[in-house]
């Protein structure tokens, strides 16, 4: 029995959710999104979502909760929006951004131009004596997600001196140096 696909998703106020053949499309003050639907069964009444299944199958129960979770991300994107913030560790490593083009700095012999998608949000904040932030937000958590993990992936964070690109908050599991 799937625990999270049973609980309901509260619908707030200033979002609308339209149900249509196995399309749920959800709008809000910072967006619209859309996500097809199969083997369950996703009804709107008195203000949550219900998300039901037919039978107890591998499938449908593996879907069931999976479609709740989608249905609560598409909901709390639109109404407050996705953040991720990613720090850059290490000696001159920079970051800028002219509008939706980030312009990375990371000890290679050529900087790393990136154009973003319009629906995320870009943002850099370089102070002095801290390191630079890339800050990513927009009301799709998937593609806040891709565009974050794309970006860590260009120099991700090695384990002895922790030099890389991290999210912030990110714990790295550190190793020892040589033993002399």
């Amino acid at each position: 029995m799937s625990r999270i696909g049973n609980n309901p998703v509260a619908i707030p106020e200033g979002v609308t959710v339209d149900v249509k053949d196995s399309v749920v499309t959800v709008k809000g003050k910072l967006g619209e999104l859309t996500q097809n639907f199969d083997t369950v069964a996703i009804k709107v009444e008195d203000g949550n979502i219900l998300v039901t299944r037919s039978s107890d199958t591998k499938d449908q129960k593996a879907k069931h909760g999976l479609y709740r979770s989608l249905m609560h991300n598409m909901i709390a994107g639109v109404s407050t929006g996705w953040t991720k913030e990613l720090e850059l560790v290490g000696v001159g490593y920079r970051a800028s951004n002219q509008g939706q083009k980030l312009d990375l700095a990371l000890g290679f012999s050529h900087n790393i131009v990136l154009d973003i998608a319009p629906e995320v949000k870009i943002e850099t904040i370089s102070e002095k004596g801290k390191n630079p932030i890339v800050k990513l937000t927009s009301h799709d958590k998937q593609l806040v997600g891709q565009v974050a993990a794309k970006i860590r992936g260009f120099r991700k964070p090695e384990p002895y001196k922790g030099k890389g690109i991290k999210f912030v908050g990110e714990e790295i599991r550190r190793k020892a140096g040589k033993s002399a």
